[in-house]
């Protein structure tokens, strides 16, 4: 018999993402998870959802190899801060904000200095702070540094999430959803 196509089945995960001066874009990776039911929560489930192939494709950073395509199309870098979804943009302050005065990455020095293990308001301290400093050696030094990351597996979620607790504004950093 033959089978139809199921797009649920896709390999590719993909969703609109905010890049270079606040414009979304459509970032790609390897799908990780398996669709929400009816009636589940998707964010609320991300911990649940996620397959036993998932974790290790988070764990080791395969998950990533797809936004290669859209380091590209020009739409991230290989170093910056990491794109955020859409519904954030209204609960950012104006320093955090300027987190995308720069090409969103598929590392950056947040990755490197806590990654998924720190909260969003020392997320977005660092994603500015690179904003600040960036250059070719800095880079080249996060590129390093994420190859060490990568391979010792850390701080790729936090307790109870697939990654981290969605953000919920300024002061809200750590805040259950």
């Amino acid at each position: 018999m033959r089978q139809e196509y199921d797009p649920r089945m896709a390999m590719l995960f993909h969703q609109p993402r905010i890049g270079l001066h606040g414009k979304p874009f459509m970032l790609y990776k390897l799908k990780t998870m398996r669709d929400p039911r009816p009636g589940e929560d998707p964010l609320a489930t991300d911990a649940i959802r996620i397959t036993r192939f998932g974790r290790f494709l988070r764990a080791t950073s395969l998950d990533e190899l797809p936004t290669l395509w859209n380091v590209l199309k020009g739409d991230m870098s290989l170093v910056g801060p990491r794109p955020l979804l859409p519904e954030y943009l209204p609960l950012y302050t104006p320093e955090q904000m300027r987190r995308h005065e720069v090409k969103p990455g598929i590392t950056g020095w947040a990755q490197v200095n806590g990654r998924n293990a720190i909260g969003w308001e020392e997320k977005f301290r660092l994603d500015v702070w690179y904003v600040d400093n960036r250059s070719f050696w800095l880079d080249c030094k996060i590129l390093w540094m994420t190859v060490w990351q990568v391979l010792a597996r850390r701080n790729v979620s936090a307790a109870g999430h697939a990654t981290m607790p969605p953000f919920r504004g300024a002061g809200a950093s750590r805040a259950a959803p």
